[in-house]
């Protein structure tokens, strides 16, 4: 069954939504958002359910986005090719490129700082592997998130920023911008995590990568755009 273009944008309200409050979505929200009654958004989100997009935590009226439906958003803002950017985007990357000048001396230094930006302007774990170098920043960030504040996540999590080394050799993600969601995750299925990696040549390696982690309920489009840039802007400078 295909959506139509009022549940994905449905499913696009829910999953930004989600995104800013960290709790479930429901019916009453989405009808003032799109003027119309709680009872054709409901009949509008069973449909949805139904399809496997989103689904009703155990304790909530309200819905919450699937991995597919974080996919089929994700793959539509891939399609787009990010033709309305959100708003301070540009600011923020602007942002990053000042960082990283002030380094541009000093190749390492330079990716570091810009691992620090990602952190702070995403509120994400952030990583860089280069050459030989790994490095991280941005573990209270990620444990701070709701989603991961209890246990059942932690070793899974842990699992994957162990991992995220070897397994960037062994899988070598080759497009400037790879994004992996939940069950995707290639080293931590269980995880509930979203990778987001961009590819760049450094004097380091052809193969060098910048991203973030953290949970599904992202802002994908922001975030996205800002890994993506990032990395552009070191193979730009390095």
């Amino acid at each position: 069954m295909a959506m139509t273009e009022r549940q994905q944008a449905i499913l696009a309200a829910i999953i930004e939504q989600y995104a800013e409050i960290a709790a479930p979505v429901g019916s009453v929200t989405l009808a003032k958002l799109f003027g119309v009654s709680s009872a054709t958004i409901r009949s509008e989100m069973a449909k949805l359910e139904e399809m496997g997009f989103i689904e009703a935590p155990h304790t909530s009226a309200g819905r919450i986005p699937t991995d597919k439906g974080y996919r089929f958003y994700v793959n539509g803002i891939t399609a787009a090719q990010m033709t309305e950017l959100p708003s301070g985007i540009d600011r923020s990357a602007r942002a990053i490129e000042a960082h990283v000048n002030s380094h541009v001396d000093k190749s390492d230094r330079a990716i570091r700082s810009a691992v620090d930006s990602l952190v702070e302007l995403t509120g994400n774990f952030g990583f860089a592997s280069f050459g030989d170098h790994l490095y991280m920043n941005g573990m209270t960030q990620l444990f701070s998130q709701p989603e991961f504040i209890e246990g059942n996540h932690v070793q899974a999590i842990a699992r994957l920023i162990d991992n995220i080394e070897p397994w960037l050799v062994e899988a070598a993600p080759n497009e400037p911008l790879n994004v992996f969601i939940g069950s995707e995750n290639p080293i931590g299925k269980a995880s509930g995590a979203t990778l987001i990696i961009s590819k760049f040549r450094s004097s380091f390696s052809d193969r060098s990568y910048i991203g973030v982690i953290g949970p599904t309920r992202q802002n994908y489009r922001r975030t996205m755009e800002l890994v993506r840039r990032t990395g552009a802007m070191l193979e730009e400078v390095l």
